[in-house]
This record gives C-alpha cells, structure tokens and sequence, in this order.
C-alpha cells in the first residue's frame, strides 16, 4: 500500500526537512520503504530517519510511503523527464500499468490538459502528484476512491494522503480533494479544473430488469477488473446482499476467495453469515469480539479516521477488525461492498424523503450522497485498510456504475411504502444471479447495529459520564495531543 504527500515552500526554502515530517506521520504498520523527490532529483530509504540527511535544495518536493502489495509494485517517486511523480493507486482500463511519463508535457504542451485526458481516458482508483519546476500538478480518481487532502498556511502548500501528514506541518484545515478534478498548484495556492466529474442528469428510462441486466454485467466486469492478476483475496462479509454479490462474483474468477466476519459475541447476524458462506461454498473466518475491545481500539480507529464521527467511528472499527484479520492470515487485498447503499438507496432515510417530499426531492438527495461518496465512506475505509496495509478494492465504487445509478429512476430503488425493501434493483440483480432468498429478501440494517459496535460504544460513554459526541472528541483530542 502506499501514501503520498506533496508540497511548496512558499518562501522558497528548501522543503527536504518538512516533507519527511510529513511522511513520517502517515499511518501504517509496517512500511518497507520511503521516498522524496524533486523534479531533478529521487531519493529511497528504508526509513524516513535516513531521508533527512538529503538535502534537495528544492521548495517543491513529493514523498511516497511505500509497501508492496503486487510483485510489480516499487517505491517512488519516480524520476521523469524534468519532473518526478507519486502515484498511489491501481488503473483497471486500459489494462497494465499507468504510463506516467504522458503525463509530463512537451514544451508546446500544457501538463494539465495532459493529466485531464489521463483521468478521462482511465478506469481505476488513484491519486497522484507530479513535482516539476516551481509547480505542482495533482489528480484523483472520479469517485474519489483513494484518499487526497489538501490545504496551506503562510508558509505551506501541500497535499496527502492523509489530515495528519497536513497537521505535522501546521496545516489545521484540511479539505478533501475533489474527484475527478486536476489542480495546478504554486506557491499562491491551489487551482482546480473538472476532469471527469459525476453530475446530475434527467433519470432515463428502464425497465427493471433491462436495469437489472446492466447492472449485473457493470459489476462483473468491475470484480473481475479488481481481482485480475491476484491469486486470492479477502471479502469483508456480513451476509448481506452486498458483500453476498461481490463474494459470489468473485468466487467465479477462479481465485482463492475467503470470507472475513467480524462482530461482537452474540450477535444475531453471525449465523446468517456462516449459513451464506456455506450456501456460497465458501471459506469464512469469523471473528467475534468483546466490550473491552472495542474500547482498546476506539483510540486507534479514531486517530485512522481523522475525525470524531459517531457513525463513521461505529462502522470503522468492524472495518479495521477485518483489515486486521486479513492482514493476520496473510492476505494483501479486500474487497468490499461500499458504495451500494448511497448507489442504489440503501439508506432508511429514502424513504421518509421519498413520502414525505416526493421523489425529485429524494433524487437530488441521492445524488448529493453519491457525490460526497468519498468523504461520507470511502476515505475512512481506505484509510483504516491501509494502516494495515491491506489493499481495499470496492466494486462497487465505479465511475460507470455510480453514473448509471445516477440516471435510474428512483422507483427503481425504493418504494415509498415505509415497510417496503430497498435497494429494489441490486435485491433483482442478487436473484438473477441466483443467490438465494435469505440474502435477497434480508432487510437492510446498517453495520455499525448488526454488528453491535453502535452500542458499545454509547455504553462506554455513558460509563464516563458523557454525551457520545463529547466522548469520542474526548479520546480523538487526546491521541492527537499523544501523537502530532
């Protein structure tokens, strides 16, 4: 897995000292290489105490913290013609690996255009930054998959991978790299042109199971793009119709695929999901945990996630869990099923939007969702995986997947009947593929309750006396204190 960090002196002083802060404060478990580099010049340690004895003579530097996941991977940056570039991410289409070199302009040549038809032209999960001189010029992924932040102060601009590598240097206001965008950035700041954004549009008519077909061969295609060239992988499971499709689709591409359960003891939806696994035929590991865990790991999952979120901290600890038990049975790759509930309205609140304002209201909601998809979900579980450096692959986190979801009409989501299913077309996707009614009937309950975690951690606040918000600002202030 791999993060990056990017930055200018705006006083024009040499930024080697402040990059490698930057660096040393991203999170992993075991990183197995650093880099820093200038447009002229690279330099690779083992560790970022070794980086601090280079001296690049440069204001404008890019680092990479490096840990390998395929055979192919190696440390950056990488050294072009009069630039050098990090890149943090895997392009499915075209196949092979990225050519970065197109990237850097002739002359005649403007570089960001250059990167716009890059993001246009490739399907896959990325963001990157090319150092050249005086400049930077950075990019993201249209669903914004992989994590980028941004921001300066008076003497800073930069960007990361992670808030915290912006904290190190001062930075205390963070924003979240919009997808699908390129910036040119300079010692004045940033600026960001659209590439390859998702917009809305007029819902297009379709049948449901015309939608159905679609979806189904969209999906297909994207597991069997995110599991090509692997010999196995782990999918994070519950049992329920997202990670059932993704498990069931994987599992057609001949690799070893096994299941990964995590939940505190006692929980209902455990024996679903070891009856799913069986009906799939395949492997799961479960793993069940106690009260006492979870107040272990809150501080962690908390400083991974950078924020003080109830419910982003009660869905990202089963996530780390599970990121923890795939990197303990040896596995470099998980697969996921986020994304689907904001695709295809798998959320409660749908519905009461849907009978209470009408279905154009609950339409632009759903499409503000999925236009957020990456604050809201993905930046956190990229995130938490890679500290465990576990590679997070979410089929259904696509360009052309949110932007058919983005077209269908919205009764073929949710129905306004308050008792009714959602998620109407995934549920008829599920049983064309012939998984079976206990998954395709199973009503929609969010992981942070199926799992438990939600009140766990509202007993250990009520246990110290405190409103939960309060709790969890409480432990967050403290781990960044301990550790920035």
């Amino acid at each position: 897995m791999a993060a990056l960090i990017a930055l200018i002196d705006k006083k024009g002083k040499d930024a080697t000292e402040p990059a490698v802060n930057m660096l040393s404060a991203l999170s992993s478990v075991s990183p197995e290489a650093f880099g820093i580099g200038s447009a002229s010049q690279v330099k690779i340690e083992r560790t970022t105490d070794a980086l601090r004895k280079m001296d690049l003579k440069s204001p404008t530097v890019i680092g990479y913290r490096f840990s390998g996941i395929l055979h192919s991977d190696r440390p950056q940056p990488i050294l072009l013609e009069d630039a050098a570039i990090v890149f943090d991410g895997r392009i499915y289409r075209p196949a092979g690996p990225p050519k970065l070199q197109t990237l850097v302009s002739k002359p005649e040549e403007k570089t960001e255009e250059k990167i716009k038809i890059f993001i246009q032209k490739s399907s896959g999960d990325y963001a990157f930054a090319l150092a050249a001189a005086g400049r930077l010029f950075a990019g993201r992924d249209p669903v914004g998959a992989r994590p980028l932040y941004y921001g300066e102060n008076a003497r800073f601009v930069a960007l990361a991978s992670e808030r915290k590598a912006l904290w190190r240097i001062g930075i205390d206001k963070a924003y979240s790299f919009p997808p699908g965008h390129v910036a040119v950035i300079d010692k004045n700041g940033f600026k960001h042109e659209p590439a390859k954004t998702l917009t809305y549009s007029e819902p297009k008519p379709i049948s449901m199971q015309a939608a159905a077909e679609k979806l189904e061969a969209l999906l297909r295609n994207s597991t069997a793009q995110r599991v090509s060239a692997l010999k196995e992988a782990a999918i994070a499971f519950s049992g329920g119709l997202d990670s059932s499709i993704i498990a069931s689709l994987a599992r057609e591409s001949k690799l070893n695929v096994q299941l990964i359960h995590v939940s505190l003891e006692d929980q209902k939806e455990t024996e679903h999901a070891k009856k799913v696994a069986e009906i799939l035929k395949l492997p799961i590991h479960t793993r069940l945990l106690k009260q006492e865990d979870v107040e272990e790991v809150l501080p962690k999952v908390l400083w991974l996630i950078e924020e003080a979120d109830p419910v982003k901290t009660s869905i990202g600890i089963p996530i780390y869990w599970a990121a923890e038990q795939a990197a303990e049975i040896g596995f470099k790759v998980m697969l996921a099923g986020q994304g689907a509930d904001e695709l295809f309205g798998g959320y409660r609140r749908y519905v009461d939007d849907y009978s209470l304002l009408g279905e154009e209201e609950v339409r632009k909601r759903m499409v503000r969702d999925i236009e957020g998809i990456c604050e809201t979900n993905l930046e956190r579980d990229f995130k938490i995986c890679n500290f465990h450096d576990v590679e997070l692959r979410l089929p259904f986190a696509t360009f052309e997947i949110a932007k058919f979801a983005l077209d269908l009409p919205v009764k073929l989501k949710i129905d306004p009947r308050q008792d009714s299913p959602r998620k109407l077309v995934l549920r008829k996707t599920g049983e064309n593929m012939g998984l079976p009614q206990c998954v395709v009937q199973k009503p929609k309950k969010a992981m942070q309750y199926t799992t438990g975690i939600d009140k766990a951690i509202r007993r250990l606040a009520k246990r110290h006396g405190l409103a939960l918000r309060d709790f969890l600002d409480r432990i967050f202030q403290k781990e960044s204190e301990r550790t920035v």
